[in-house]
């Protein structure tokens, strides 16, 4: 998939287009960022970008054509010049790995410009392997370049990072989290709308967990907004909380739930500040929305985000999910 094909990541995306078209790119790199934002993705974009018989413009570089016998092999993963190195069943990425990846480094590329080594989850390597590459990385072979790809970069060793240049890739919008998923997942707009509110602006997040728990999920903090809104009532609202916790206190469904309460408090923001529709997560819910405004002013909303926003802190230290809901109920 070409650099111009991918959601999100403008910045980064056109800085290894200029790179490219200027025969400055860097032959050691760290793309870092978030679990599931696509930064595996990137690495294949730009394996086809330095392969490519038909590059075409994308900003003010080049872009694979996507078309061609390179491109397409690429994508296929069967391009000779493509490495990926991914954890095994042990979930660590061993010396012996990273080893032949070197050895075959060396040689000249078999059918393309450039050959591109990826080493997604980079973070499972384990300390002799990261030993082993960190000459590669200072001086790599003239026709090869070394991506690593980590959502956990602080992992790695420090002698490892000084080597390589750094790309971040951020969260994507729910917007363009929903637009993957209903393209690339055959999700209904409801579907992905649910999806990405609760997922922190990963794709790899929204489909983690079921379409139906998604809906479900927004649905209930849907409902605890509205009965925060329209009662003070300690008693009402703790049978709100317990309707947010579910009856299994089950941690991962308040995560869900909670998540989504952030999504839905964050476009009430919006609404207060007379935003565009189209940044709103949840704009087929713009009616619900609108008649929970009557409530949440700007102030109300803000303390309503940071209440939220410590919740999902004291549930991801283990805090009681019911504690947790109770506490919510009563200070949204």
């Amino acid at each position: 998939m070409p650099f111009r094909a991918l959601t999100g990541h403008r910045p980064p995306l056109e800085l290894l287009a200029r790179a490219i078209a200027r025969d400055t790119l860097p032959q050691s790199l760290l793309f870092s960022g978030p679990e599931g934002v696509g930064k595996r993705t990137a690495a294949l974009a730009l394996a086809q970008a330095l392969n490519c018989a038909q590059r075409v413009p994308f900003g003010d570089g080049l872009d694979a054509c996507g078309t061609c016998k390179s491109c397409t092999r690429i994508a296929r993963g069967v391009h000779a010049d493509v490495l990926l190195i991914e954890p095994g069943d042990s979930g660590s990425i061993k010396i012996e790995q990273v080893r032949e990846a070197i050895d075959r480094s060396g040689y000249r590329p078999f059918e393309g410009r450039r050959r591109l080594v990826a080493i997604d989850q980079a973070d499972a390597l384990v300390v002799p392997a990261q030993d082993a590459i960190l000459k590669t990385l200072e001086e790599p072979p003239s026709a090869s370049v070394f991506v690593l790809i980590t959502d956990r970069s602080d992992i790695l060793l420090p002698t490892i990072l000084s080597r390589c240049q750094r790309l971040r890739f951020g969260p994507l919008t729910p917007a363009e989290v929903a637009g993957v998923l209903q393209r690339d997942h055959g999700m209904s707009e409801e579907e992905a709308r649910a999806a990405a509110a609760a997922s922190g602006g990963s794709v790899g997040r929204a489909i983690e967990g079921s379409a139906e728990e998604a809906i479900e999920a927004r649905a209930a903090a849907t409902k605890l907004l509205q009965g925060a809104a329209s009662s003070k009532n300690p008693l009402q609202r703790l049978a709100g909380a317990k309707m947010l916790a579910g009856t299994g206190g089950d941690r991962d469904d308040l995560s869900r739930r909670l998540l989504a309460m952030s999504s839905l408090v964050r476009d009430l923001g919006l609404l207060n500040a007379n935003a565009d529709d189209r940044t709103l997560a949840n704009a087929d819910l713009k009616p619900e929305l609108e008649t929970l405004l009557r409530a949440y002013d700007a102030e109300r909303t803000l303390n309503a985000f940071a209440v939220v926003d410590r919740a999902l802190f004291a549930l991801d230290r283990n805090a009681s999910p019911k504690i947790v809901a109770d506490w919510l109920a009563m200070n949204l």
